[in-house]
């Protein structure tokens, strides 16, 4: 029996400085590398979600920027556009149902139009885990 639903809001990271269009992916490694995540949403200057940038992105865009000795590429050159988001008062069993179908690693959790934060595979089995003995 579910008694109350497990928001994404009560399991997600509030997100304080996100990934600007423009920046340097120079920079967006080494914050991904520094955070511990695999990628991060793209804002403009509204917070608006344009975008997302992955590890793998940053790997081909390395690789590439060596063989054509180009170092100097920005997010918005790499980052990916179609971007599945969440809200924070999303249920993380949805949410989880949804990794299972589309895989990402992260999800940007956006309210208003505006990013409020991220949501991770590992925060929504935190929370699963933490709720195992209720039936969904």
């Amino acid at each position: 029996m579910k008694e109350t639903s497990i928001r994404v809001a009560d399991y997600m990271t509030e997100h304080h400085q996100p990934i600007h269009c423009g920046t340097p992916l120079n920079e967006v490694v080494e914050r991904l590398i520094h955070d511990h995540l695999t990628g991060l949403p793209v804002v403009d200057e509204h917070k608006r979600v344009i975008g997302f940038v992955s590890e793998q992105d940053c790997v081909k865009q390395a690789l590439e920027g060596s063989y054509y000795c180009n170092q100097n590429a920005r997010v918005n050159e790499v980052m990916q556009k179609d971007v599945l988001t969440v809200s924070p008062n999303d249920d993380i069993i949805d949410v989880a149902q949804r990794i299972i179908n589309h895989q990402p690693k992260i999800y940007p959790v956006v309210e208003n139009e505006k990013l409020v934060g991220i949501i991770t595979r590992s925060d929504i089995l935190r929370a699963l885990t933490k709720h195992s003995t209720q039936c969904y």
